[in-house]
């Protein structure tokens, strides 16, 4: 269970339709890399999270064919969505840090798109690029040669 900022909660929120129980996340801790010293060295502050996208029970079949189209990057060829959080010095910022990524990334992925109606220009702009073109070739076109004075 997630504690701190996020309150010991069982369910996390991801939009009005999906709610997923805590208990399918799964959390595995290791050292951070990169510079540190004795802190970096002795203490497991990494953390990966993984939610088999695949099985959940949390999901419908549409949800779930979603994700693995827009998260193809995250999830991987079992189909379990994978994230990292390593950042902080602390474990419990990085595991929260971590959930609230795994919460944005899930509503952003089931978010619908809107439709796109296609629209045709109106007349008047029509007529109007049709007199900038005009306006533009008239500009070149006395740029020529100057003939006359001699």
């Amino acid at each position: 269970m997630v504690t701190g900022l996020m309150l010991d909660i069982e369910f996390l929120p991801i939009n009005d339709e999906l709610t997923i129980p805590l208990a399918e996340l799964q959390f595995r801790f290791s050292r951070s890399s990169g510079p540190g010293g004795q802190h970096v060295q002795k203490s497991s502050t990494r953390v990966e999270l993984f939610f088999d996208v695949v099985g959940s029970p949390s999901l419908t079949d549409a949800q779930r064919v979603r994700l693995s189209d827009r998260l193809g990057g995250y999830v991987d060829s079992a189909g379990v969505l994978h994230l990292v959080a390593q950042s902080e010095r602390s474990q419990l910022r990085n595991r929260e840090e971590v959930v609230v990524r795994f919460q944005s990334l899930l509503r952003m992925a089931l978010r619908r798109r809107k439709h796109r109606r296609p629209t045709k220009p109106t007349l008047a702009s029509r007529e109007q690029r049709l007199r900038q073109k005009r306006g533009r070739s008239q500009v070149k076109h006395m740029r020529g040669k100057v003939e006359g004075e001699e």
